[in-house]
């Protein structure tokens, strides 16, 4: 119903925003990062998902429609409900969600307020193949040589992608190579 709004910020908490359009200001629940990232007194716009309950409507913002697609698909998963999805979306960068779904790495999810190890593993298994934007294969082969040789998840994520990103078309045992290099020993 509402696609996005555009409007002046007349206010920022640390999980919703209320933008005044048209004379009307909507109370926006966003990602705490997105909360962060937004100043009163400035114009913003947001992609918008309305979830009409019945006592009240929520409006739930992101900046982009990447994460405005990957809360829909978060909210399909059994158990998710929109304050679950949001809150997924507030403690993981859409980067680590999809290494974690990619990786089927369950516990990345579980520092996620509300979430326990049962809709962890839900979420890994009910995401994989639904992602907005395909794993990039390359970078989770790299990441999983990383961690199987002890380093953590994010160290190796971090590395991951840097390598892949400045090699494209080097073999794996290239980008494995050069990632222990920048990272040292465990």
């Amino acid at each position: 119903m509402f696609a996005s709004v555009r409007g002046m910020v007349t206010s920022v908490g640390a999980s919703t925003v209320v933008v005044e359009s048209g004379g009307i200001g909507y109370e926006i629940f966003v990602p705490a990062g997105v909360a962060l990232g937004t100043v009163a007194g400035t114009e913003a716009h947001f992609h918008t998902v309305l979830i009409p309950r019945e006592d009240e409507w929520l409006l739930f913002g992101f900046s982009d429609a990447e994460s405005k697609q990957l809360f829909s698909v978060l909210r399909s998963v059994s158990g998710v409900g929109p304050k679950t999805a949001l809150a997924v979306l507030s403690t993981l960068s859409t980067a680590e969600i999809d290494d974690a779904v990619a990786a089927g790495d369950a516990d990345r999810f579980t520092s996620v307020p509300g979430i326990g190890a049962k809709t962890a593993s839900l979420i890994v298994v009910s995401l994989t193949g639904k992602m907005p934007q395909s794993s990039n294969r390359d970078v989770v082969d790299v990441i999983s040589a990383l961690t199987g040789l002890g380093w953590t998840q994010s160290d190796a994520s971090e590395a991951a992608r840097s390598v892949v990103a400045e090699m494209p078309s080097a073999t794996l045992a290239e980008r494995i190579r050069l990632a222990l290099g920048r990272l040292g020993s465990p």
